[in-house]
């Protein structure tokens, strides 16, 4: 009987997991799965307790900090503006300090050059440096 309470215990937690997110319920929930293995295989109470309490510390202590590290080190997309820095961007006409427009990435972009004394030819392959409100700011790539 109480290796299905473990058994339930270690459900329950892994289910609240998914409210979480933080992965500390799924770490106890994997200890209480150990005890319910423990009191299945006949251990006291007392003893699939300490099971319990052991692999709950040891899970939370020295697998919980890799896996964390490894979903928070995975590649971020960016999305909409941030998305475009380091894009190449092509002149649509010629320009200088006064602004133009430029296509990057089939979008047409009003944009300024990076330099106040940059100016650039129709056509030129430039690099979009940063998003300056709906201004792209460019140089020429190095």
């Amino acid at each position: 009987m109480a290796a299905i309470i473990w058994l339930g215990a270690g459900l329950l937690l892994a289910a609240g997991e998914t409210l979480s997110g933080d992965l500390v319920l799924l770490m106890i929930g994997g200890g209480a799965l150990a005890a319910a293995g423990a009191s299945w295989l006949g251990a006291p109470v007392w003893l699939a307790a300490v099971v319990f309490a052991v692999v709950s510390i040891l899970l939370v202590v020295a697998v919980r900090p890799p896996i964390k590290r490894r979903m928070l080190s995975a590649p971020q997309t960016l999305t909409n503006t941030d998305a475009l820095i380091g894009k190449e961007a092509i002149t649509l006409g010629s320009f200088g300090s006064a602004g133009g427009q430029v296509r990057i990435g089939g979008e047409v972009w009003t944009a300024r050059p990076a330099g106040e004394e940059d100016s650039f030819q129709r056509g030129e392959r430039l690099i979009v440096r940063r998003i300056d409100g709906a201004t792209a700011v460019v140089q020429r790539g190095n």
